[in-house]
């Protein structure tokens, strides 16, 4: 299989958005609609007999993880680099979604590491590539392939083995803190520099490495730095499945010397939760062969072990956490008057305006999820009564103490009685409405509760004017409860408002700080004018569950009342 791409490393960029991740349920076939994510694929690499590029030493191989997009290929992950090692296995574990829908090409490139050189800076570098796709990968679990390095020359002998496992909606993951005593002294003019590894023993009797800890120089008792690792990789999520646990003393050159090994099932790791510590003998085979009194080659103790559930959206739903929907309505001059047929608020008693398309669409997915059914609906860019000053952020029932509706025909009754009230203006600021959702948000997080999650809903005819105030606003709303969904009504250019919604890029204030979670979901009405209201609904609302999950494990938050493990617990739409 030809190879094309050159020897040098490409600039390290983000993946494109197909390799980000999206719970949401796949929506009916248009112009915008995400594709539904049905897994989280971990891809363990390996490679033998890589070309020795080095004169004195074996080459330092690293892995380069690049995907597709729009015929570019952009680097998602790269591993950690391996030392003097022609046959390496990555410690490193690339993740990437899976989409059924999709061919997702992958390269995977090989480099001989020069420390401070970096990563493909030469030609001499490049060690050989292979390129398949993500679902070659998890239809066969194990793929082994040649490496070619440029013009479709093969690199030797040299292959590159990639396994998939998939990870579950419902997998947690496991903190570990490992420490050792008294190891063998391997070294003969310093102290042993130990390292552990991990594996997992499969069913075909096959090991699968699961982590493989920093090198702690020069120290026969060292404290190796905590670490995190799903529990499908630790143990398949079985509790009794046999795990071999391996200590080394490192050495540059690559040969590492064995000081001894132990077996143990995540089952008896548990042990070590709270405060107690567990602990085994590292044990050298050889030795204990040959050595009379022989006990050990030193003590491996687990000094700590949390478990990390990680819960899907209806976990948070069930458990009683509350979607409280606020719709925001553009009612600026470029609207045209109300009173026009030609006007985008225009009230045709025989057909609803895109507004009122957009807002029910939507309003009635959310609905389900709010148990009192009412809904707080906002106007700006209007002079409103009594004094005709010019509002963004106004109340459309008028009453400033209570700005919320029963129910989305409430606010669609509060919509059509506001429109004679009110003199259309400008300019167009959401910036205030953002913020006012947010101070609500805000008080709900200092609950430390994942009981209220808040979704705006802003429609609006053209490009904001506060864009400025605007990103500061969904920055800062990026740290709450909360996510915005902005439709564009009309036929207004766009493309501006596109730099709102984090999918081609992460969106940053005017300072730099960027957002800590990409909360915005932008599209044009006039892409759904021909498709069902659904179509619009499962588009915009594809990202919440995501962005539910992604809040409240960020904030460490679990539900309220976690229910039982049922095997239809993944399911992630809001419908």
């Amino acid at each position: 299989m030809p190879f094309a791409h050159g020897a040098a490393c490409p600039p390290s960029r983000p993946a494109a958005h197909r390799a980000m991740a999206t719970m949401g349920e796949a929506p009916e076939p248009s112009p915008q609609a995400p594709l539904a994510v049905l897994s989280k694929v971990e891809l363990r690499v390996s490679c033998k007999h890589l070309l020795d590029r080095d004169t004195l030493n074996k080459s330092d191989p690293c892995v380069l993880l690049l995907m597709q997009s729009q015929g570019q290929w952009m680097e998602v992950d790269r591993s950690e680099v391996i030392k003097s090692n022609l046959n390496p296995v990555f410690a490193k574990i690339f993740m990437v979604d899976y989409y059924f829908e999709e061919v997702q090409k992958l390269r995977f490139e090989v480099y001989d590491s020069h420390g401070h050189a970096g990563v493909g800076t030469h030609d001499d570098d490049f060690l050989g590539g292979m390129e398949c796709t993500v679902g070659q990968i998890v239809a066969q679990k194990r793929v082994t392939k040649p490496l070619f390095l440029k013009y479709g020359k093969f690199a030797g002998k040299s292959t590159i083995t990639v396994i998939s496992e998939e990870i579950s909606g419902n997998n947690g993951y496991v903190e570990l803190a490992f420490r050792a005593k008294k190891l063998d002294d391997k070294d003969l003019f310093s102290k042993s520099d130990p390292f552990l590894e991990i594996y997992r023993i499969d069913d075909d009797r096959s090991e699968q490495l699961v982590y493989r800890t920093e090198v702690v120089k020069n120290n026969l008792s060292p404290i190796w730095e905590p670490f995190k690792v799903s529990l499908n990789s630790l143990c398949s999520c079985e509790e009794k499945r046999k795990l071999r646990c391996v200590v080394w003393d490192y050495d540059s050159r690559g040969k590492h010397d064995f000081i001894g090994e132990f077996f143990t099932t995540f089952e008896e790791m548990q042990k070590a939760m709270g405060e107690n510590k567990v602990q085994w003998d590292c044990m050298n085979p050889k030795y204990k062969i040959k050595k009379r009194n022989y006990k050990n080659s030193g003590v491996v103790v687990l000094l700590d072990l949390k478990i990390h559930r990680v819960y899907s959206f209806l976990d948070y739903i069930m458990g009683g956490c509350q979607i409280h929907f606020t719709v925001a309505i553009d009612f600026t001059a470029s609207n045209g008057d109300p009173r026009n047929s030609c006007s985008l608020h225009y009230i045709n008693p025989y057909q609803p305006n895109e507004y009122l398309k957009a807002l029910v669409a939507v309003g009635e997915i959310c609905q389900d999820y709010d148990s009192d059914k009412k809904f707080s609906a906002l106007g700006f860019g209007a002079r409103i009564p009594p004094k005709y000053e010019v509002s963004h952020d106004f109340a459309i029932n008028f009453n400033p103490d209570n700005d919320e509706c029963e129910g989305i025909q409430g606010v669609v009754e509060s919509y059509q009685s506001c429109l004679p009230k009110i003199q259309l203006y400008g300019p167009t600021n959401v910036a205030p409405i953002i913020s006012k959702v947010a101070r609500v948000a805000a008080d709900e997080e200092r609950t430390k509760e994942a009981s209220q999650y808040f979704i705006l809903l802003i429609l609006t005819d053209g490009v904001v004017t506060d864009m400025a105030d605007t990103r500061e606003a969904i920055v800062r709303a990026s740290y709450l409860p909360m996510s915005i969904i902005i439709v564009g009504v009309g036929n207004a250019d766009f493309t501006d408002m596109q730099i709102l919604d984090g999918d081609d890029g992460i969106l940053r204030s005017p300072k730099g700080e960027p957002v800590l979670r990409d909360i915005v979901q932008f599209v044009p009405f006039r892409e759904f004018k021909n498709a069902s209201p659904t179509a619009l609904a499962k588009c915009v609302l594809a990202e919440v569950p995501k962005q539910v999950v992604e809040y409240y494990s960020y904030k460490a938050f679990p539900p309220r009342c976690p229910r039982p493990e049922t095997p239809d617990s993944n399911l992630s739409s809001p419908q």
